[in-house]
């Protein structure tokens, strides 16, 4: 093989990573063609339900099922569901009241509040660099919010837009904080584990929210939502599985194409067309994202390389 050839395992790593991506995509779509009028905490349920079928299909046919469910750290598996079942409800209501693409747009924030949130919580050393990143992204995700936030001032039907912007803000912030929590147990704990149990804790979560009042389904809004739980059960696998074939530095900007699917998908079935400002912030939330992961491969090297330094060698 030439040296210049691409590793066959990194571009399995990459296919996986774009496979997985559009699978989500494909369940944010099952999720708005459902989701008008009815409640975050019930589409959170079905969402979180239904994945637990390939989820557990997976995890038998690799013999893992059995093992799967030991664990030394129960609460912080409880805490980890709580933030992500409240970032994920908040995710889907702003879903439902802004156009696809938008959605996935603001939600480029997440990895950038990542970088802040680790830099509080985690002692991660962020330099000058980085946060010059964050900080350009976060004009980016401003340039794409501000339209709809000033629709506050424009009527309840409007208003809608700008609620469904905040709420997707917030799911990024606790999304970040979710990550945050999945690199401590991850310590501790294996990857088929962590999966297994946000499912759970997030269909029980969930369930809490019936009395506040579930909506009626009919035949195709329910086939919508075990859609869109399958397709999130088998997207977070695929997304487990691209790691093990390449680096993470290598596999995360390939998160970006679904903003390409997101726009395809939000002219063709819902009318989407996406505004100037959308288009101009995300390419800044883009380029901010891409440094930073950048960025974060050469310290990588530059840490590894320290490592080498200072072993013994045998």
């Amino acid at each position: 093989m030439s040296a210049l050839a691409p590793d066959p395992e990194t571009i399995r790593g990459i296919l996986l990573k774009i496979a997985s991506v559009t699978v989500f995509i494909g369940m944010s779509t099952c999720i708005k063609a459902a989701g008008e009028g009815i409640p975050a905490g019930q589409i959170v349920f079905y969402r979180s339900l239904f994945a637990m079928v390939p989820i557990l299909t997976y995890l038998a046919l690799r013999r893992q099922l059995r093992t799967a469910f030991a664990t030394t750290a129960p609460l912080s598996h409880f805490l980890r569901g709580l933030v992500g079942v409240c970032s994920m409800g908040l995710g889907f209501y702003g879903l439902t009241k802004l156009p696809l693409p938008d959605t996935i747009a603001l939600g480029y924030a997440m990895p950038l509040l990542t970088v802040v949130f680790a830099a509080i919580f985690l002692k991660e050393q962020v330099r000058i660099y980085r946060w010059s990143a964050v900080l350009v992204g976060l004009v980016g995700v401003m340039i794409i919010s501000w339209p709809r936030l000033t629709l506050f001032n424009s009527g309840v039907g409007s208003s809608e837009e700008a609620f469904g912007v905040l709420a997707i803000l917030a799911s990024a912030a606790l999304g970040a904080c979710a990550m945050i929590l999945v690199r401590r147990l991850v310590a501790t704990e294996r990857t088929p584990t962590i999966v297994l149990y946000f499912s759970l804790s997030a269909t029980l979560l969930a369930l809490l929210t019936l009395p506040f009042g579930w909506a009626a389904l009919d035949a195709e809004r329910f086939a919508l939502l075990m859609a869109a739980g399958f397709f999130g059960g088998v997207g977070q696998i695929l997304l487990t599985q691209c790691y093990r074939y390449a680096d993470a530095s290598t596999i995360a900007p390939f998160e970006y194409t679904s903003i390409i699917l997101g726009i395809a998908i939000g002219y063709l079935m819902f009318g989407d067309v996406p505004t100037w400002s959308m288009l101009l912030g995300t390419a800044i939330v883009i380029g901010a994202g891409i440094y930073i992961i950048v960025r974060e491969h050469q310290l990588g090297l530059e840490r590894r390389a320290a490592r080498r330094l200072v072993t013994p060698q045998g």
